[in-house]
């Protein structure tokens, strides 16, 4: 990935592995643990502002959420869970960090069939990523060139998308498609051809002043930018639309741009080579900025008590 969504930490960094801090380099599980043997694990990305996860709660939920999907009573309260994440930011000095939380089925070796007792094993990862939006820069390296790529979404009773599990394959083939032209972000097809996501995030686009975002009765997973952009810009009067549209309906819309916890709202500059520029206004036209400063204000007010704005 080209942008700086996935930040690298000192040698002194520590995360929080089954209870304990310790040091990154030493920050290991099991070769037999389930999440590493079959990908079976649910995981969140969060970001902290001013030491605080950013939707704490709407994380929580989603994740409890995968957890049920895959069967995981891993018996740990979302108080616990906090409490751990409090603790590795803490440890780190962090105020405005990358956050990771993974919770795993745990060892069971030597077979398949997941075991119904589960002794779970749960990892914290906190690493630095400066805040960007009000007068910074942002952690994004720019617009975004989105590519559509071969490799769909899989259908949602095959792999239900709202579980974010850290089997990951169907992003990271459709991102491999991405060498080719040297593009940003996959725009991933449902089945059927209509548009679904980003690899890594949510699609938004505009048609005069209204946004567009594909529904989640399609293989969307639900973001929780998504959510808080949709929130923002409804508390604006601004329409939002959520439904099922062509790759052309993005190729030509006058405004693009893309959701996620690290971007926060990033424009996109070009789909499949096409600039995005339908308004004449460059690539981050006025209804991505408008909800870029929106989402801004939602986050200083929220985190930083406005004192910035």
């Amino acid at each position: 990935m080209s942008d700086r969504s996935a930040p690298t930490g000192g040698d002194d960094l520590r995360y929080h592995v089954d209870g304990d801090l310790v040091p990154a380099e030493e920050a290991t599980v099991s070769v037999e643990d389930r999440g590493f043997a079959y990908g079976d694990a649910a995981f969140e990305t969060m970001r902290a502002y001013g030491g605080d996860p950013f939707r704490w709660e709407a994380h929580a939920d989603r994740l409890r959420d995968t957890c049920e999907t895959l069967g995981l009573d891993h018996g740990i309260a979302d108080a616990e869970l906090r409490r751990r994440v409090d603790e590795t930011l803490a440890a780190n000095d962090l105020a405005d960090a990358y956050l990771k939380l993974s919770v795993t089925r745990g060892v069971q070796p030597g077979t398949l069939d997941p075991k119904p007792e589960v002794d779970p094993t749960v990892v914290v990862i906190a690493k630095p990523l400066p805040r960007g939006g009000v007068g910074s820069e942002p952690v994004h390296d720019g617009p975004a060139a989105v590519q559509t790529t071969k490799t769909r979404k899989a259908d949602d009773r095959a792999i239900p998308a709202a579980a974010k599990t850290h089997n990951y394959l169907n992003g990271i083939l459709a991102r491999l498609e991405l060498r080719v032209t040297g593009a940003d972000e996959a725009l991933m097809l449902d089945p059927d051809g209509r548009v679904a996501e980003g690899a890594t995030s949510n699609l938004f686009f505009a048609d005069g002043a209204a946004l567009r975002t594909p529904s989640l009765d399609g293989p969307v997973l639900p973001g929780v930018t998504r959510a808080t952009v949709i929130e923002v810009a409804e508390d604006e009067g601004i329409p939002v639309e959520e439904g099922t549209y062509t790759p052309d309906a993005v190729r030509s819309a006058d405004e693009v741009f893309l959701t996620n916890s690290t971007w926060e709202v990033r424009p996109v500059a070009t789909v499949d080579g096409i600039a995005v520029d339908g308004d004449g206004e460059g690539v981050a036209g006025p209804l991505t900025t408008l909800i870029s400063r929106l989402f801004d204000r939602r986050i200083e007010e929220a985190h930083y008590d406005g004192e910035r704005l």
